[in-house]
């Protein structure tokens, strides 16, 4: 048996909100001696057959000592974990340790909840709590018809091994998270989160809650813009004390409707939304639309009503959006939803929007009207305190409708989640997104979020890495999806410019070089040029094989519509495979003239020719989609081989250093050469001294031709400090470099000193990682010394690193040419830079106790690299990323302050 914890409680991890198959939240967490009634209950409720399942005989009732056997655990060797749902038990889940490293599980869910996919979230729950107190390996006995819970197992990802014995199925399974088993994971979260935001934007019936007959009242607007939006399902008013709304009649509670209802709009006071819940959640509600203020953003007493809110919401199986938000639309013309505040219902159109604040929801919605961009779904979120933009990405990846993924953020909740599944949508339709406090870092009252502990340059990196189209502006977020929207992606950098004005033609040219793209083709048409002198040019630089996209400029000489030319480019922007972009008239956004029809409804078609009020805003949008096309085309590259390294031997030694210092601890010298031999990197022979005696020992020992120097960060880090003696030869070199260096430098004693040998000559480089609390493994790479810190030039990437990533951190920071042959120096082994760059951010993504771990000093050489001076810290992890292997809900926004 494994040997038991001394643990109170078990750990706080383990309990959260999930997330059921079918859209639906429960809550998960460890048994208590105090469930034993309602474990009873739950056991009641259960089916003949699903307890014989369960016990492999008939079992109707439970002793006082099964009841004391299932409730009792020690949360070490005897885990048992139970899912709720209205404050009832409907599953429960358990392994109990019967020899070292091995434990056998087992489940019990209530019948009307099988199907869910209970079983499945019970089992990754309890493999990562297995993984946490040393389980390796899990076993089963299950009865060969019972094949729902086989499935259960042969679907989680691990290898099952099994074998019939009297009539039972034994099954076996290590529970280490292969990575089959966590993309099963992500795929089944994936499946899950789109569910509950289709019930959102797929409603039968909607109820207003808090409707209102007095004008200019927002349960008044709730209920009039579902009525004049058309609305296909049916809408209920619910108003205590009116007889009818808006032609509607009202009803007291919405447990007084007669029909079943899908979602409610909830617009009653802030103190009586919590009433409200508990009455959606009797009558069978699927979600919540809270647009009710009164809560994170007003302070801390609104900060605990909301995540009271969440709470209760998702403890009796409801998501919410908001609260504090404008609401959400869905222009399908099956569905025409519009449940917001905003009078205007935009355009059918190919773009999702997500938007976190309510104030600005109707502004955008009025510039999506104005563009003719046509939105397929909307939603403001307000507070964020349930839904997110993470929900969205996962239901905007599979919707058919939505080509185009628009993004107004003012915090990211969870961003290692926000950049796994961004990276998975953007190979599928390009995400553009605004970020808001980007220089700042700050965050709206209603957003409570954890400190970020990485630079907001990491935040950035992460946006690239995972191909999201970053802007600065909604004016350039619009630039951008109007291209996207109705033209088809670049195939390169090079651009024809074709117009009627000389002086703008050069402006574009200018723009495009600004901004990386190259003009292989000017065509300069006169200012007299005619629609037949336009298609013809137009043809000519599509039909170009060294031309990748088109720039179309025109203005009329006199007072003219411009409708001949406006019919040519619309031909021509239908039928080319080339992007084309222009700036016509002046015009901003898809002029009507430069429409093509869609048989889908939306207001304009794929081909339809964007256009953009000065050529400088075309160039950019351009340039941007550039971007993104060259993101998706370019492959990620060979991640570092599990075979090339020995993660195992890592997290041993790490865990070994943590048992003797479980306060967390700097590794010396010797450790820290150990770890990194783990990974293949190789920290060059170091002798550390405290005396001259020492260092004419270790100078002796290296053979001579050696440097000494002292290594403490704060003489690292002055280039005013003279602490490198190099190119010594013998004992009185040595004792002269000592004197001398210890005369320089105050309190010698805490210098750091060093012997190494010499090494070949190089460009100083250096890596470094951190774990940080939100995003997880970080690293970041740039040239050594106190300039680069200076002017912020480091390359962030989040780990795991395939062989794009590498390459790319190398050639974005602005020293990079120092790397490739600066002025006639000799160009370095950039493969093993890479390498290096790799090997150290996958340590730092397998072993989440190493909480620092710098590579300070680097000399990268023609012939490769020698790892001169490093550092590492590890500490103890309560939660070690459990989040990457069990699928929970994020905590209640309000949970924690903002930073």
């Amino acid at each position: 048996m494994t040997e038991a914890f001394d643990i109170a409680a078990p750990p706080a991890h383990w309990e959260a909100d999930v997330l059921l198959r079918d859209g639906g939240t429960a809550h998960i967490r460890p048994i208590r001696s105090e469930d034993r009634e309602v474990f009873v209950e739950f056991y009641s409720r259960v089916s003949d057959q699903s307890k014989y399942y369960r016990f492999f005989s008939p079992m109707p009732r439970l002793s006082e000592r099964d009841v004391d056997r299932f409730t009792s655990v020690d949360h070490v060797n005897r885990v048992a974990l139970v899912l709720t749902l209205q404050g009832r038990i409907i599953a429960v889940g358990r392994y109990d340790v019967i020899r070292p490293g091995e434990a056998e599980v087992a489940f019990l869910v209530e019948d009307q909840h099988q199907g869910r996919g209970i079983g499945q979230l019970l089992l990754e729950h309890l493999s990562q709590a297995g993984r946490e107190r040393g389980v390796e390996r899990f076993v089963a006995e299950v009865l060969p018809d019972n094949t729902r819970m086989i499935q259960t197992f042969r679907d989680a990802g691990y290898r099952v091994a099994s074998e019939y014995d009297e009539g039972v199925l034994q099954l076996e399974f290590s529970i280490d998270p292969t990575d089959t088993a966590i993309g099963l994971m992500s795929a089944r979260e994936h499946k899950a989160e789109s569910a509950s935001i289709d019930r959102f934007f797929n409603p039968r019936s909607v109820a207003v809650i808090g409707a209102s007959r007095r004008q200019e009242t927002i349960g008044q607007a709730l209920v009039r813009n579902l009525i004049t939006g058309d609305f296909a399902g049916r809408v209920y008013a619910v108003n205590p004390t009116s007889h009818a709304v808006s032609g509607l009649p009202t009803y007291t509670s919405v447990t007084d409707i007669p029909d079943e209802v899908d979602v409610a709009i909830v617009a009653v006071p802030a103190e009586h939304v919590q009433d409200v819940v508990l009455d959606c959640a009797a009558k069978g509600v699927h979600g919540l639309i809270v647009v009710s203020a009164g809560f994170a953003e007003t302070g801390e007493e609104g900060r605990v009503r909301q995540r009271k809110l969440v709470g209760l919401s998702r403890s009796y199986g409801l998501r919410l959006i908001g609260p504090n938000c404008l609401g959400i639309i869905n222009t399908d013309a099956k569905v025409s939803l519009n449940a917001s505040l905003s009078p205007l219902m935009p355009p059918r159109g190919r773009a999702g929007f997500f938007c976190q604040s309510g104030a600005l929801g109707t502004a955008i919605l009025e510039k999506v009207y104005n563009r003719g961009l046509g939105l397929s779904t909307f939603v403001s979120a307000g507070n964020r305190a349930d839904v997110s933009g993470n929900d969205l990405l996962q239901y905007w990846e599979e919707d058919d409708a939505t080509e185009v993924v628009l993004l107004y953020l003012e915090s990211i909740g969870n961003p290692r989640k926000f950049s796994r599944i961004a990276r998975r949508v953007s190979l599928r339709k390009p995400i553009i997104a605004v970020r808001s406090g980007r220089t700042t870092q700050g965050v709206p009252m209603g957003h409570a979020v954890r400190k970020i502990a990485a630079p907001p340059a990491a935040v950035d990196a992460m946006f690239r890495q995972a191909g999201v189209i970053q802007v600065d502006t909604l004016e350039e977020m619009f630039d951008v999806a109007q291209l996207l929207a109705h033209q088809p992606l670049p195939r390169g950098r090079r651009v024809a410019i074709v117009g009627n004005s000389d002086a703008l033609g050069l402006l574009a040219a200018d723009a495009a070089a600004a901004v990386g793209l190259v003009v292989n083709k000017s065509i300069a048409l006169g200012a007299e040029a005619s629609a037949e002198d336009f298609e013809d040019a137009l043809d000519a630089a599509i039909d170009d094989p060294e031309i990748d996209s088109v720039v179309a400029v025109y203005v009329p000489p006199i007072n003219v519509s411009g409708e001949d030319v406006a019919n040519v480019l619309a031909a021509v922007g239908e039928q080319s495979d080339k992007p084309l972009v222009s700036s016509f008239l002046g015009a901003e956004g898809v002029p009507e003239l430069l429409r093509v029809p869609d048989v889908a409804g939306s207001t304009a078609g794929r081909g339809s020719v964007p256009s953009y009020p000065g050529v400088e805003a075309a160039v950019r949008a351009l340039a941007r989609v550039v971007e993104y096309a060259v993101w998706l085309r370019t492959p990620d590259g060979e991640p570092v081989d599990p075979a090339d390294v020995d993660a195992a031997a890592a997290k041993r030694l790490v865990m070994r250093i943590l048992g003797e210092h479980p306060e967390g601890t700097d590794l010396d010298l010797e450790t820290l050469t150990e770890l990194l031999a783990t990974y293949d990197v190789t920290l060059w022979p170091t002798r550390q001294v405290t005396s001259r005696d020492e260092a004419v020992a270790a100078g002796a020992e290296l053979g001579w031709d050696v440097v000494l120097k002292a290594t403490a960060e704060h003489l690292r880090e002055r280039p005013d400090q003279a602490h490198v003696w190099r190119n010594v030869d013998d004992a009185e070199e040595m004792a002269h470099a000592w004197d001398t260096l210890s005369a320089l430098i105050a309190d010698p004693e805490l210098a750091g000193f060093v012997v190494q040998k010499n090494a070949r000559p190089g460009v100083p480089v250096g890596i470094r990682t951190i774990e940080d609390p939100l995003f997880g493994p970080v690293v970041s790479f740039g040239i050594a010394g106190p300039l680069t810190e200076l002017l912020a030039d480091r390359a962030y990437r989040i780990p795991p690193l395939g062989g794009r990533d590498a390459a790319s951190m190398v050639r974005e920071i602005k020293s990079a040419p120092m790397l490739f042959g600066y002025r006639g120096s000799e160009a370095v082994d950039v493969g093993e830079v890479e390498r290096l760059i790799q090997r150290v951010a996958q340590l730092q993504n397998d072993v989440p106790q190493i909480s620092a771990l710098e590579l300070s000093l680097v000399l990268a050489g023609a012939d490769g690299s020698t790892v001169l001076t490093a550092s590492a810290r590890v500490d103890p992890v309560v939660d070690p990323r459990s989040d990457w292997f069990v699928r929970r809900l994020s905590q209640p926004a309000g949970d924690t302050l903002p930073s």
